[in-house]
């Protein structure tokens, strides 16, 4: 699934209010909130892809032998920032009782970001850069979803670290970064 696509399926309802339909001992409305945090799962899995997907983009960009110091330590790094939102986001699947979706094998990675055509630094600057606007504007779009507020806040976190991500890959790509305001998540 695209990052588009994860922004546009993102209805959720709260977690707590399952709990309260436990407790309250209504199971029609436990029930419906099951429903929903099933969906919360289903969402936090799109998102634990997309990590998947970038921990295996800066791998690939690492390996190629097209990155110089100190944009391999740059890469590196972010690729550390990725895992650990892996890392928390297959806690949060566990935590709400799903099943974080695996990683696949790198060659499918290769080939579904066209890993062939990179060809110099710029080409591995630039996938990353759009791999990472993109991971920014989903984390975004799918804050408004959560009525649970702590995944609401998590999405916003891992939504500035993309940013951030993108800022550095921009500026190190020597284009100018954005002049108008409101730039993330249209």
């Amino acid at each position: 699934m695209n990052r588009r696509r994860f922004l546009n399926t993102s209805g959720v309802a709260t977690l707590s209010a399952a709990t309260f339909g436990l407790i309250a001992g209504v199971p029609r409305f436990a029930a419906a909130q099951s429903e929903s945090m099933g969906r919360d799962i289903d969402i936090l899995n799109v998102a634990l892809g997309l990590e998947h997907e970038a921990i295996n983009a800066y791998q690939l960009g690492a390996q190629s032998g097209l990155l110089q110091k100190p944009v391999l330590d740059v890469a590196v790094l972010f690729q550390s920032h990725h895992k650990g939102h892996r890392d928390a986001l297959i806690a949060t699947i566990e935590k709400l009782g799903g099943r974080p979706v695996a990683e696949k094998p790198m060659a499918e990675y290769a080939r579904g970001l066209n890993a062939g055509m990179l060809k110099s630094q710029t080409d591995v600057l630039n996938l990353a850069a759009r791999l990472e606007l993109g991971a920014s504007n989903a984390y975004l779009g799918v804050i408004p979803a959560f009525k649970d507020a702590n995944l609401a806040k998590v999405a916003g976190r891992l939504a500035a670290d993309e940013t951030m991500h993108w800022t550095a890959l921009t500026s190190a790509l020597g284009r100018p970064l954005p002049g108008a305001p409101l730039t993330f998540g249209a």
